[in-house]
């Protein structure tokens, strides 16, 4: 696939605040990416310099293979999507998607079928006449997506699109922007702290701590792969281990030095008793902490040998309860060792292969 967009080498300093610190990443060519970080991490302030409205300190910007540095915002062929909607309040609806092609001076016809074709788009076609107040917070998203859509951009950006939306529309319109993008072949990028949002909705995920790249890859990549402490420890639920060598199956560790790592809930299998487990002698004994009800499954809280591991049990299952003795077999770890992530399946398991 081409490279749509591509930022090499971009800096940018705000103060003595590090926003972008040598940023390297391209996107391809239709392809929907998530750029995913915590508060500060550089994330709209990328966003920003894409579409003009922040200038690199050093650095290119290039958009269908031009430098776009010294480009206006407006001349960048560029659609953006506001977290706060940032629709014109006395317009209607199809004036609000239309107001762009009029500052195009566009043909009268072509504007009146561009939106014809866009309101049915995202749905709204019986909405035209109303104006935002009138529409609920996920219709208005619609309007400014179909807005920013309407002059035909090569790039489309979103700032945070789903922050102003409750959950449970915040869902949904995940699951419709991404087919909506997807049919449509734009190339898109959006901004997000939200790592749900960014697994459900994006192709590729760019992951960003202080200015800094840490790593680009799609969803599965990242939470399958992660390359960096950092990475392991933001994406999924993880729980710091300071010392992986007290547990079954990882004693004698691989590098010398510190044996810090990451666990996950789905790493360990958690049973009631040496009949429920595969592996039982390759198997820890923990003391039931909490129990939680999650509608699909228990998640249960057990110690084990000091340390407080999180877990998930299926309800068809025996029920563990507060205070109960449990097993738990851990099935890898994330190394920390050189500053890089590396997967440490738990030894019992090559051995049983072995004998299998």
């Amino acid at each position: 696939m081409p490279i749509e967009v591509q930022l090499q080498h971009i800096k940018k300093t705000f103060g003595h605040f590090q926003a972008s610190n040598d940023v390297n990443f391209a996107v391809e060519k239709g392809r929907l990416i998530g750029l995913l970080g915590p508060s500060g991490s550089g994330k709209t302030t990328i966003l920003r310099m894409i579409a003009g409205l922040e200038q690199p300190d050093s650095g290119d910007i290039l958009i269908g293979g031009r430098r776009v540095n010294d480009v206006p915002a407006g001349k960048r062929g560029i659609g953006f999507v506001f977290q706060n909607y940032a629709l014109f309040r006395h317009m209607t609806v199809r004036e609000n998607i239309a107001f762009g092609l009029k500052v195009q001076k566009a043909p009268a016809a072509q504007i009146r079928a561009r939106v014809d074709k866009l309101i049915e788009l995202v749905g709204l076609k019986e909405f035209g006449g109303r104006y935002p107040m009138q529409l609920s917070g996920g219709q208005r998203q619609r309007v400014a997506f179909a807005r920013a859509l309407a002059p035909e951009p090569e790039l489309l950006l979103l700032d945070e699109p789903f922050a102003a939306i409750d959950a449970k529309v915040r869902k949904e319109l995940r699951g419709w922007l991404r087919r909506t993008i997807h049919q449509l072949g734009v190339t898109s990028i959006f901004v997000t702290h939200d790592q749900d949002e960014a697994v459900e909705v994006a192709d590729d995920i760019v992951i960003l701590e202080r200015g800094h790249v840490e790593q680009m890859g799609t969803p599965v990549e990242i939470y399958q792969q992660p390359r960096t402490p950092f990475v392991a420890n933001f994406i999924g639920e993880a729980m710091h281990i300071p010392d992986y060598t007290i547990f079954k199956g990882f004693e004698n560790g691989t590098t010398e030095g510190a044996h810090e790592g990451i666990l996950r809930p789905e790493f360990l299998e958690i049973g009631a008793n040496d009949h429920e487990m595969r592996l039982p002698l390759a198997s820890e004994d923990g003391i039931v902490r909490g129990v939680y009800f999650r509608g699909s499954n228990a998640e249960i809280d057990v110690e084990v040998k000091g340390q407080l591991l999180k877990g998930t049990r299926s309800l068809e299952k025996t029920p563990l309860h507060e205070g109960d003795q449990a097993k738990v077999f851990i099935h890898r770890i994330y190394s920390f060792a050189g500053g890089r992530t590396q997967i440490l399946e738990n030894r019992a398991k090559q051995v049983d292969s072995v004998v299998i």
